[in-house]
């Protein structure tokens, strides 16, 4: 069984493996909340191995990073009718991912709906290395799970 590596807030936060595992588990969503350019120039989760696809939805718009202010919206809409009984939110990170898992969680409550909002708390690309680069120290990448590039 998947252990969470703790909460912030209330949201549970899972490595980048025990998110990948949670996802293979079924009954799991990925909401990636980076931006269009992150998604093309840095890469994707790729879960074709577990038969799904991640939820693209920008939590701020690049270039100016302003806040989507549809963002709740946007991403209940790409589930439909079917919310799974966990969302898991991954951005460059782990920030941005936590606001928007917050964000999502705090509606879902209201409509009175039972999902798991959870964190990818090291994100597709981790914290910065000593060279101040990132994609080296931690991350869904350097944790050698399935992704993409265009």
């Amino acid at each position: 069984m998947t252990q969470e590596t703790g909460s912030i807030a209330g949201i549970p936060q899972l490595a980048p493996a025990q998110a990948y595992e949670v996802l293979s588990g079924g009954d799991a969503a990925l909401v990636d909340v980076r931006t269009r350019a992150e998604w093309a120039c840095v890469g994707l989760p790729d879960l074709s191995p577990i038969g799904a696809q991640p939820v693209l939805v920008e939590w701020q718009r690049y270039p100016d990073m302003t806040r989507n202010p549809a963002f709740v919206e946007q991403v209940l809409g790409a589930l439909g009718d079917a919310t799974p009984a966990k969302l898991l939110f991954l951005c460059r990170s782990g920030g941005r991912s936590q606001q928007a898992a917050l964000s999502v969680a705090a509606a879902l409550a209201e409509k009175g709906v039972a999902c798991e909002c959870c964190n990818v708390a090291e994100g597709f690309e981790g914290d910065l290395g000593p060279d101040n680069h990132r994609g080296g120290v931690n991350g869904w990448k350097v944790r050698g799970l399935p992704w993409v590039q265009s």
